[in-house]
């Protein structure tokens, strides 16, 4: 399973050119016009180290934002870990609670916690063991701020 608090170290919509409101379609161009673009097999001769080196990385990360993006589960992961970001920067939390708070569900493999409105906030445990996290519910627009664990 993928460890999304990694992957907002970069942005996959940025690394495609592209918003969270693109469809598949539309996310596939942009993948596939960057990927030529950056492929090794397709630069310029006369390129330095370091400016091929750039572009293989580029590749590579294009590679990945397409296949975060390009897969439902991964991509909806991805939007909401995404949101709880933006809302941990921007808005205050809902609630505070700790890991010891919420349930342990072996069958996701991940935290979750009860929310007001019926629905649930869910925490991947590489999260919970990293840093403190802002996490959505899964139905409304509350979130909570879970501290890790002393």
């Amino acid at each position: 399973m993928r460890n999304m608090a990694n992957d907002l170290q970069k942005n996959w919509y940025s690394i495609l050119d592209a918003a969270p409101t693109d469809g598949l379609q539309e996310l596939k161009q942009k993948y596939q016009r960057l990927v030529l673009m950056f492929h090794p097999d397709k630069q310029k001769p006369g390129l330095s180290e370091e400016e091929a080196d750039l572009h293989l990385q580029r590749f590579i990360d294009v590679d990945q934002a397409w296949k975060v993006l390009s897969n439902e589960e991964s991509r909806r992961k991805f939007d909401l870990q995404l949101r709880a970001h933006e809302l941990k920067q921007r808005w205050p939390v809902d609630a505070c609670v700790t890991v010891e708070d919420m349930n342990w569900d072996s069958g996701n493999e991940c935290y979750s916690y009860s929310c007001r409105c019926g629905g649930e906030f869910h925490l991947e445990k590489e999260e919970a063991e990293e840093e403190d996290s802002v996490v959505c519910c899964d139905t409304c627009s509350l979130s909570i701020e879970v501290k890790r664990s002393t």
